[in-house]
């Protein structure tokens, strides 16, 4: 699905149903150097359970038009600026860890807006360390080679998404190196990596947020340790769910993390 954000084209994956803003609507934020695709599985469940799906590409990712927006603040406009697009009035908002961030920040600035909000292989502060934000401007192939490592606690979960027997590794590399490639402005990794370790707002966020809050995290996750999220869990009053995964909770424990999500918008399902 096309839309138009800030004068500028937008892509969402609407989960393989045509998109119906008056269905319960829930967005999907990805993380750093990734698109809609991490969502797949998420995004079709609810797409075919009554729920209208929006599943998005940031600015200048994959097919959502650049320019890359410069804060954690500014893409959380952004996201609310795209449910004004699509004519949703309220959502519920499921983000992955930058997009964790993202979704944060924007039930902070309208929580008249936000009726739920999932937080996947989340922390705060979100920093990273300086040889790996290094390694990501002077050699991103290489940093990309190093996040998949961190990311996956196995080699290939069992079952694993989007089928068993698949290369988790291979496919997150995979993945990475063609977002990388597709914006040839900047180093997208490095932005995204730089953009979540400046963010410094999110307690801040939390105070202001008035929905019910889940955080879905991985119990092996390397990226961001489930101990990272404690005084986050308690300004959001959240409800915190654990997976047998790492970092890439929804490809490595795709069954789980989706009944996580269900769980966390249960009561949305409901209204």
């Amino acid at each position: 699905m096309k839309l138009t954000v800030h004068g500028r084209e937008a892509y969402a994956y609407t989960g393989g149903k045509p998109f119906d803003a008056a269905l319960p609507t829930v967005v999907f934020i990805h993380g750093a150097l990734n698109d809609h695709s991490v969502w797949t599985l998420l995004a079709r469940w609810f797409a075919h359970h009554g729920w209208g799906v929006l599943a998005v590409d940031q600015p200048g990712h994959m097919r959502s038009a650049g320019p890359v927006l410069p804060s954690i603040e500014a893409l959380a406009d952004w996201t609310l600026a795209l449910l004004d697009a699509a004519g949703v009035q309220r959502a519920a908002l499921a983000g992955h860890s930058m997009g964790s961030l993202i979704a944060l920040e924007a039930a902070g600035r309208a929580p008249e807006r936000v009726t739920h909000l999932a937080l996947l292989g989340t922390a705060y502060p979100m920093k990273v360390s300086e040889a790996l934000l290094a390694t990501s401007r002077d050699d991103p192939l290489k940093a990309i080679d190093m996040v998949t490592v961190f990311s996956h606690s196995t080699i290939a979960a069992k079952p694993s998404f989007p089928g068993p027997g698949m290369w988790l590794h291979g496919s997150a590399r995979a993945l990475g190196r063609r977002v990388l490639a597709a914006q040839c402005e900047i180093n997208l990794f490095h932005h995204d990596f730089a953009l979540c370790d400046a963010y410094a707002h999110g307690l801040e966020a939390a105070a202001q947020v008035r929905c019910p809050a889940t955080l879905i995290l991985g119990e092996r996750d390397q990226m961001t340790s489930p101990k990272a999220t404690r005084d986050l869990a308690q300004a959001l009053k959240a409800r915190v769910l654990t997976v047998p995964a790492g970092h890439a909770l929804m490809a490595e424990a795709p069954d789980a993390t989706l009944a996580a999500l269900r769980a966390a918008f249960a009561p949305a399902a409901a209204a």
